[in-house]
């Protein structure tokens, strides 16, 4: 139904609707003075502006997924060892899985693990019982790859199936690979001349592909924003199309060769906005090169530095998150990380919900069943097209770094400047996760100090392989792998492993319940996702008064060494100082809920050491408080 014929509903004359600039007074109203732009406007690590409210948009023709319907549910193939990754395997294909990824040790995505097979006769191990042609298989890139991708067509071949009918990506990548390992262990020259050879071998035994798999995963774990997400990825794939064509592969041929795979994360409208902006952009990119453009094949799993080792439950709200946004953004296949891969090697629970988190997606929410439904939503259409020009800038500026024959993103990681970039950017994105700007739910916010263990496969990681690498061939440093909770993850051990038992922290609460419950609510919360144990109690209210002594015996008896003043701005004004000097006497290191304001010079001058507040720098703070608790 268009909006014209929706204005034409009788019953729409009694709503009319409202314009731009009735809708801004109302704002301006409710904000009484605020400033528009601080309150209800916000930027994305990129800078993109984020309205409250946009007016619809006109829905432009764009290229979508080449295949209507539902998005193919994938499920990895990482336990090392042939057998159990069969069960596994199988579970996952009989309980809704229709694509698997074969993720072999050494691959940086298996995580130190991933499946040991360097023969036929093993990989024929790890898939028996798979119908080869009734599915989708994917490797996942790896230093190994062109051997790799020659072994599983090797299993095809033994078993007497088609090629042609056998869908296989063969997940070839050398740049993600550099970029993840540090290491191009031939020349760049070479490195072309290999590949094309292996893509010819490929083709001639009759796959049609695609060969080369264009990861975004190692960028975005290095900390990548959504445009240089984007920017990596296309200049990476300009970078494929003119190494084949070098090697005597028509632009045509080898952009039938490549396939992408992007990273869905917890920001839902970026995420979508990210995977539209792909498309349009591999779409600019294949006119540049004087082609009709293609639909991209364009891959999706769920986001690594997103996930927590602690409270990891929460990770299936992530994952949910991602999924809705990937395939809405139109992600042709996703994989879900499990919620445990961050402490280990997922069982099959973990790879159960996984997969069922994308089912209950396609078949109880019928979010395939309409194709791009961000289309002329204002909001994603802007946020897209933000996207894309910034994408664009990115990609334009890797190309510009083109040197000595090397394509500008492989110059870039050879000089450092990438990894500087991406650096950079992960460190703005770190400081919103420790003044928890961008909270964690579970990890920086709302932590469980009684969650229970979760369980994982007992499968020990493997020792990372070193690559050789020829005298001409590349070096790097690669691209750190990280996660955006290992700050907090890590005060919670070091809380949890103090020779006499987790750490506690003393709230001294000022007045009555409703005087102090915000503040020490914020204290314990904060205290918490360090580790150390805070409770508040109902408090020490007397005659409208804090009883001074209850507070300082309480303080003896709880063992603690800091105490945390915990109350309204009137209870500071008058009872603070008497509370924090007592408390000193008795041998508390004495902080303070919220800022002093001027009473600074006053608390302190009382025995206040510290201060702690909404956006203060959580993990500095946590960690000052744990090396309190450190035997002397």
């Amino acid at each position: 139904m268009t909006s014209a014929s929706i204005s034409q509903l009788p019953f729409m004359s009694a709503f009319p609707t409202p314009d731009g600039a009735q809708w801004r007074a109302a704002v301006d109203k409710v904000l009484k003075g605020g400033d528009f732009e601080k309150k209800l406007v916000s930027r994305s690590a990129d800078g993109i502006r984020i309205a409250p409210l946009y007016p619809a948009a006109d829905a432009p023709a764009r290229q979508t997924r080449p295949e209507s319907g539902r998005w193919r549910v994938a499920a990895r193939v990482d336990h090392p060892d042939p057998e159990a990754a069969r069960e596994l395997a199988l579970a996952e294909l009989e309980g809704g899985a229709d694509a698997l990824t074969l993720s072999f040790a050494g691959s940086a995505a298996a995580r130190g693990y991933g499946l040991q097979a360097d023969d036929v006769a093993a990989l024929d191990q790890a898939l028996d019982g798979v119908m080869l042609d009734l599915i989708r298989m994917r490797i996942d890139p790896s230093p190994a790859g062109e051997a790799k991708a020659r072994l599983l067509a090797a299993l095809v071949a033994r078993r007497g199936l088609q090629a042609s009918a056998t869908p296989i990506e063969f997940g070839l990548d050398p740049i993600g690979v550099f970029a993840s390992s540090g290491a191009m262990p031939l020349s760049w020259s070479q490195t072309g001349a290999s590949l094309a050879r292996t893509i010819a071998a490929l083709r001639q035994q009759g796959f049609a592909g695609p060969f080369i798999t264009i990861d975004a995963r190692p960028a975005h774990e290095a900390g990548a924003s959504e445009a240089q997400e984007l920017g990596i990825a296309m200049a990476t794939a300009i970078a494929y199309l003119r190494l084949l064509e070098s090697q005597g592969m028509a632009l045509a041929e080898a952009r039938e060769a490549l396939s992408f795979l992007l990273v869905g994360d917890t920001d839902e409208f970026l995420t979508i906005a990210k995977f539209r902006a792909a498309r349009l952009l591999w779409a600019r990119i294949q006119e540049a090169c004087g082609l009709d453009p293609r639909p991209m094949i364009l891959h999706a799993e769920t986001a690594w530095r997103s996930l927590t080792r602690r409270d990891p439950w929460v990770n299936m709200l992530r994952a949910t998150i991602a999924t809705f946004s990937a395939g809405i953004g139109g992600a042709d296949a996703v994989t879900v990380l499990p919620f445990t891969t961050a402490l280990g090697l997922p069982d099959a629970f973990a790879r159960r919900v996984a997969r069922n988190t994308q089912l209950v997606l396609l078949e109880e929410s019928h979010l395939a069943a309409v194709i791009d439904p961000a289309a002329g939503s204002g909001g994603f259409e802007a946020l897209t097209q933000a996207l894309c020009e910034q994408g664009w800038a990115a990609m334009q500026g890797l190309e510009a770094q083109a040197k000595d024959g090397l394509p500008g993103v492989v110059a870039a990681l050879a000089s450092g400047q990438l990894q500087a970039q991406l650096a950079a950017a992960w460190s703005a994105r770190a400081k919103a996760v420790a003044t928890r700007r961008e909270p964690i739910t579970g990890t920086s916010e709302y932590p469980n100090l009684q969650e229970r263990p979760v369980t994982v496969l007992d499968v020990p990681k493997a020792a990372p392989a070193a690559q050789a690498v020829q005298a001409d061939g590349l070096r790097a440093s690669p691209l750190p792998s990280q996660r955006l909770a290992e700050p907090f993850e890590a005060l919670r051990d070091l809380a949890e492993a103090q020779p006499g038992g987790r750490p506690v922290v003393f709230l001294a609460t000022l007045g009555r319940i409703a005087d102090f419950t915000a503040r020490a609510g914020f204290a314990r919360n904060l205290f918490e996702a360090g580790g150390l144990a805070a409770q508040s109690g109902d408090g020490f209210a007397q005659n409208d008064a804090t009883d001074i002594a209850a507070l300082v015996a309480a303080f003896a008896a709880s063992g603690a060494r800091l105490a945390c003043l915990c109350g309204s701005d009137a209870a500071y004004e008058e009872e603070a100082g008497a509370a924090a000097l007592a408390l000193k006497q008795a041998g508390a290191t004495v902080w303070l809920a919220g800022r002093p304001g001027e009473l600074e010079a006053q608390l302190r001058a009382a025995g206040v050491s510290g201060f702690v507040y909404a956006g203060c720098d959580a993990v500095a703070v946590l960690d000052r408080a744990l090396s309190m608790m450190e035997p002397s």
